[in-house]
């Protein structure tokens, strides 16, 4: 099955995402040795389980009859210690190569799932909630583990209990089948409706955690504005539904787990199985001792009965867990990596014709957009707010693909590019800057990690920002907060800037990057921003005027369409609507 993605990072080998089944099987089968040491010690520790009865029904008649009564006590005696010994170490292979299979799997399916996410377009992770994805990251890819041990574990090691009846009972007497034959048939049909009816529980359980994990993600991320619009209870109380569906779900699961028929079916089995050997002893065709060992081997029935709850409720989760993760790496996206595609070093010159964009398909952001940018050219883009200027710089680097037209940079188009190629060559700093929980070095490093000191430096003193990195305990090398929170705003700006810099891109694009600063941190970036655009085409998307003068270009948009193209002084003599921008704005 294929599955197109921005960029196919290739996983380590390849794996069947058609079902979760099948996806699962074929994560096993990367691990098949630790699978099968696992298996036979299962195979090895349910065989020897029998033991115990066998000679508990010989010890039984020995004493009973007087004949070797001593030397049968002995030799049984020694014959269990040997045999539970050893099945102890088997039991041990058993656990030890299950849990092993278990976290392998657990850490091949979150390195998949990651790699997958990286690969992911933005239109995706546009649509997607963190919070959401975070608990399928972590929470999900953990059920899957739990599929393994404690779930196959327990259903693997007990199910080979369910057939020594079977092999006892069918060597004492031929009838004594009849109780473990009606017992397993039953067993199974009950188990099969058992997760047939626990499935949709189990998937809504998973479902609602990240309903549940998703609006903390976004309560913690929008804390500020929570407590600015002191929402704070009414936030809590969303919360408190999310947790209530949660525990409804939970309390149905377990509702399900308490009328596991199994359980039932047990002890009908003992009490049956008991009295059809004592009913076959007192017609002659068995011993008293025959009794004891086959109601001796009828009790481990109760292994796989008892731990088929847990067990089979684990494995439920974890499909359940297995399907929300392949729901998220089978989605498909429009974009692709393109890897034999143009990969050439970028001039410059950008051109838009008759594009036109929409989100969701329906309402156009963009309509009919054509024009013409060349080479080291500085060009602004203006409009009011949801005129679409944002939308259409994210189309430069292909952050998006438009529905209707073609761009092209340098005669080639878009689509034709080798996409991490066109993206190294063209850096985007917005509004919001985001920087990482580390060093100043490392965030203007990002997109250069071989830099050296003397390069990141460099790039800082081109971005003026060395001066106040200078001033910070620990210089370069200061750890900053999440997201840059221990930064202003200015110096998230230069960092940024200095970030670009270092990575030396063909095409920049700042998109609203100084509408929230003063204006002594404005002159400062400003002149970052002139020696930014020298020798590169520049795309700006502002409201300041003091930065709108020296473009070379000025596109004026109204309602995703282009309503003017000039030059400052053309659009102030000749457009209206230009006017009335700056009339308007405060900012200027």
């Amino acid at each position: 099955m294929e599955h197109t993605s921005e960029f196919n990072i290739p996983f380590k080998y390849k794996t069947n995402r058609s079902s979760p089944v099948l996806w699962i099987l074929s994560h096993v089968r990367h691990h098949w040795f630790i699978f099968l040491v696992a298996a036979i010690g299962a195979i090895g520790n349910a065989t020897l389980a029998g033991v115990p009865a066998v000679q508990f029904g010989k010890v039984f008649e020995a004493l009973t009859t007087g004949v070797g009564g001593k030397q049968a006590f002995l030799q049984g005696a020694a014959i269990v210690a040997i045999s539970q010994i050893t099945r102890g170490f088997l039991q041990f292979q058993r656990n030890f190569g299950f849990e092993v299979t278990a976290q392998r799997i657990e850490r091949d399916t979150r390195d998949e799932f990651y790699t997958s996410l990286l690969g992911k377009s933005m239109t995706f992770h546009a649509l997607q909630s963190v919070g959401d994805l975070m608990a399928r990251a972590s929470n999900d890819i953990r059920e899957v583990n739990y599929i393994f041990s404690p779930g196959i574990n327990m259903v693997f090691g007990s199910m080979n209990f369910l057939f020594i009846p079977l092999i006892i009972g069918g060597r004492i007497h031929p009838a004594l089948l009849i109780t473990p034959v009606l017992f397993i048939i039953a067993y199974f049909l009950a188990v099969s409706h058992y997760l047939k009816v626990l499935q949709p529980v189990t998937s809504k359980v998973r479902s609602s955690f990240g309903v549940m994990n998703s609006r903390i993600a976004e309560d913690m991320d929008g804390i500020e504005t929570v407590k600015a619009a002191a929402q704070e209870q009414a936030e809590i109380e969303r919360f408190r539904k999310n947790i209530s569906t949660y525990r409804d779900a939970s309390v149905k699961q377990g509702d399900i787990e308490a009328r596991f028929i199994p359980m039932l079916l047990l002890a009908l089995a003992m009490g049956f199985g008991l009295l059809h050997a004592l009913y076959l002893a007192r017609l002659g065709e068995i011993t008293l001792a025959n009794v004891i060992t086959y109601y001796s081997a009828l009790s481990m029935l109760g292994f796989p009965t008892n731990t088929s709850v847990m067990a089979y409720s684990r494995i439920s989760l974890g499909l359940a867990s297995a399907r929300r993760l392949l729901a998220i790496m089978n989605t498909e996206n429009n974009l692709d990596q393109n890897e034999d595609g143009y990969a050439q070093r970028i001039k410059g010159d950008v051109s838009f014709r008759n594009v036109s964009f929409s989100y969701d398909g329906k309402v156009n952001n963009l309509k009919d957009i054509s024009l013409e940018a060349k080479a080291g050219q500085t060009i602004a883009v203006v409009g009011q707010t949801g005129s679409g200027k944002t939308s259409l710089i994210r189309l430069i680097n292909r952050t998006y693909d438009p529905q209707e037209g073609h761009i092209s940079i340098d005669g080639v188009n878009l689509r034709d590019w080798r996409l991490d190629t066109l993206r190294s060559q063209i850096s985007i700093i917005e509004q919001d800057i985001f920087l990482f929980s580390k060093s100043i070095a490392e965030n203007i490093a990002f997109g250069k990690p071989g830099a050296t000191q003397e390069e990141i430096e460099e790039a800082a003193r081109k971005a003026q920002a060395a001066d106040f990195i200078a001033e910070l305990p620990d210089g370069y090398d200061t750890v900053i907060g999440e997201r840059g929170a221990t930064l202003s705003g200015g110096q998230r700006q230069r960092i940024a800037l200095a970030r670009a810099f270092l990575t030396d891109p063909r095409i920049l694009i700042l998109d609203d990057s100084t509408s929230a600063i003063d204006s002594q941190t404005e002159d400062e970036i400003q002149k970052a921003i002139k020696t930014a655009s020298e020798g590169r085409t520049t795309f700006i998307v502002t409201h300041r005027l003091s930065q709108i003068r020296w473009a070379d270009l000025i596109i004026v948009l109204k309602q995703g369409k282009i309503s003017e193209i000039g030059t400052h002084y053309e659009l102030m003599e000749r457009s209206s609507a230009y006017r009335r921008i700056f009339s308007e704005d405060k900012q200027i």
